[in-house]
């Protein structure tokens, strides 16, 4: 009897490491919202936005998803988007310190608020907390022409970031 206890436990072990195991190999692509990555030097500075890409798929944004006015949204889908940056930056002429960022926004119609939280590593934006805040700016929304199916970030040269997604456009400048 103790053998057969002894073995059924090893496999209750076994089935929870491979599980485990399986859970921690996802492959993030096959997700709904799949992975994205964009990198650009800009001067001496590596800035890297990593972030899921949501879908409209016919819905209405501020309706049916995110970001919806006036609340904090993780700026994409999955984990919070990661804003990361190998030097000191002027955000729209604002410091911000080299380091990780978890970017959230708040729509508030014709003006957005950017955030760069210190919290980076976080699942959306259900643990998002204004106090760890390093650094706040509103910036005007644009429409976005031609309309963007899947919300997508771009950095140029200069430092101009860029999201867009439906028809919503916002961009800042990272120096």
């Amino acid at each position: 009897m103790k053998y057969l206890f002894s073995l059924s436990m090893m496999s209750l072990l076994f089935m929870f490491a491979t599980t485990v195991n399986a859970q921690e190999k996802e492959d993030k692509s096959k997700r709904p919202s799949p992975p994205a990555l964009v990198t650009q030097k800009v001067g001496n500075t590596q800035v890297t936005i990593d972030y899921s890409q949501p879908s409209v798929k016919g819905r209405t944004i501020g309706v049916d998803l995110e970001p919806k006015k006036g609340e904090v949204w993780r700026t994409g889908a999955n984990e919070a988007t990661v804003f990361e940056i190998d030097n000191d930056v002027h955000i729209n002429n604002q410091v911000l310190p080299k380091g990780k960022y978890a970017l959230f926004t708040i729509d508030n119609g014709n003006e957005w608020t950017i955030i760069f939280n210190k919290t980076w590593k976080q699942w959306g934006a259900y643990k998002y907390k204004s106090e760890d805040d390093a650094l706040r700016i509103n910036v005007k929304a644009k429409k976005a022409d031609p309309f963007a199916e899947k919300m997508t970030f771009t950095i140029s040269t200069e430092g101009v970031v860029t999201l867009v997604w439906a028809d919503k456009k916002v961009e800042f400048s990272a120096k």
